[in-house]
């Protein structure tokens, strides 16, 4: 086997606590971007096609563990937080011991390192023969970070702690930023660490003089951003890492054809993925398992989550769509709300302060204004009127009505479910229907209108003082008619 064949296992250290973050969430759980922090280690890892990946965890093991669950991704928890060389020891025993695989060493809270990053990095540790390879940056004031030290021939000598380092040390501007690539001994010479420090715990950048104690090749790669390794240890970095993630996010999608004229102003989740020519208006976010198909515009501060958009289709401004899927060539809105388990075919139309829950609508549907439409099929070419609602909670239970094709559904309706409304039938507007409709009928359901002459004179006429103090306006009306 040649060094760039070998297998690549990878250990994720995502244990801690982050009291800083003061959250009843385990630190690494936080998401960012529409991933938990440490998915995005996870991720990396995956990208690079290694062979077995471990997460160590510790603060809240249960949840993050949940949160995990994927073909490939095993867990090992580290018991007592006794530094960083115990939880990769903890990592490692869980490898699989066959003495081929290098392995990396990633951070569960630091979400913006770049998989082509550690490519690099992999490929120039073993381009280079070397056993431990550590990932460093260059900052012109590298406080709090282990300072990298070299020899007077540039190879690395050994890392020394803020905390520990000289002045002259402190000086230095290259550091270490925790990420390590090891060969297959890693796990064997990690059992050597010893706590013999004052803070009694096992560091893993004891790792480097145990390597180099074994004559074997020690090497540095350094990062052209240092940023990538920064890690999101309370509220305000975690803010900043979701700025830095959305801004690659969006510059991806950009350049892959999608048009955003507002780019700061616009949140897509890693997870969502868009066509071409779509084009997304400004303070739009998108989130989840969200799909848009070719062709796409989405209006200005609308919110879609998990949602599936065909080609062609526009949702106007304002508009909240959760779970919904909308077919070729429909829109939606302005100021729409399709709830979860919304179904548009082709062609259909949602308007203004229309909300769907749990519906399907067949091709070239219209609903332009002000409905509810709850647990209900809705055959092709139906037109729902304005104010029309589908009742389907009888305050115990939700039922299910079905609206035929060619349906013509007055303005203010009620359709109180469950119904069954035929193809090609007619509901008068202000009806309330409470029984089914059948094919080709008219139905209506309300009370004949009566109009008594003078009323407003005779019943407001007897209120004339209150009407006076609050509604001068009607005084007046009643002072011209005598």
């Amino acid at each position: 086997m040649t060094e760039l064949e070998r297998p690549l296992d990878v250990v994720i250290l995502a244990a801690g606590q982050g009291t800083r973050m003061k959250s009843a969430l385990p630190k690494v759980l936080h998401p960012v971007a529409g991933r938990p922090m440490v998915a995005w280690a996870v991720k990396a890892a995956q990208e690079l096609g290694a062979r077995r990946v471990v997460v160590v965890t510790g603060h809240g093991a249960e949840q993050v563990e949940a949160a995990l669950q994927a073909p490939g991704v095993a867990f090992a928890r580290q018991h007592g937080q006794l530094g960083t060389g115990h939880a990769f020891l903890a990592g490692a025993e869980a490898l699989d011991a066959d003495g081929e695989a290098d392995v990396l060493v990633l951070y569960g809270d630091t979400p913006l390192l770049r998989p082509e990053t550690l490519r690099e990095l992999l490929a120039d540790h073993r381009a280079h023969a070397s056993a431990f390879t550590i990932l460093t940056g260059e900052l012109p004031d590298a406080t709090g970070y282990g300072r990298i030290i070299r020899d007077a021939s540039g190879n690395v000598e050994r890392i020394v702690e803020q905390k520990a380092a000289t002045p002259q040390e402190q000086a230095v501007r290259e550091f270490n930023s925790g990420v390590y690539v090891m060969d297959a001994r890693a796990p064997e010479l990690a059992r050597r660490i010893t706590n013999d420090n004052a803070a009694g715990e096992y560091y893993l950048t004891d790792l480097l003089a145990l390597y180099r104690r074994e004559g074997a090749a020690v090497r540095a790669f350094k990062l052209a951003d240092p940023d990538e390794v920064m890690g999101a240890n309370d509220r305000p970095g975690l803010a900043e890492a979701e700025a830095i993630l959305r801004r690659r996010i969006n510059l991806a999608h950009m350049r892959a054809g999608v048009t955003l004229p507002a780019p700061d102003t616009v949140y897509i989740e890693d997870t969502v993925v868009l066509g071409r020519d779509v084009t997304l208006e400004p303070g739009v976010i998108l989130r989840g398992q969200t799909r848009v198909a070719d062709g796409v515009t989405v209006g200005a501060y609308s919110l879609l989550s998990d949602t599936v958009l065909e080609s062609g289709v526009t949702v106007r401004a304002h508009s909240v769509l959760e779970g919904a899927q909308v077919g070729e060539g429909s829109d939606v809105g302005p100021f729409a709300r399709l709830r979860p388990g919304t179904v548009l075919e082709e062609g259909v139309h949602i308007g203004n302060f229309v909300e769907t829950k749990n519906a399907q609508l067949a091709a070239g549907v219209k609903a332009g204004h002000l409905a509810y439409l709850g647990d209900v099929e809705i055959g092709a070419e139906t037109n729902v009127g304005a104010g029309t609602i589908v009742a389907n909670y009888d305050g115990v239970n939700k039922h299910r009505s079905r609206v035929g094709a060619g349906v013509f559904i007055g303005s203010n309706s009620t359709l109180i479910a469950p119904r069954v409304v035929g193809d090609a039938a007619f509901v008068a507007a202000g009806s309330a229907v409470h029984e089914d409709v059948p094919e080709g009928a008219m139905a209506v359901a309300r009370g004949k209108q009566r109009t008594l002459e003078g009323w407003s004179r005779r019943y407001w006429g007897g209120m004339r003082e209150q009407v006076g103090r609050k509604l001068p306006w009607l005084a007046g009306w009643l002072e011209r008619q005598g």
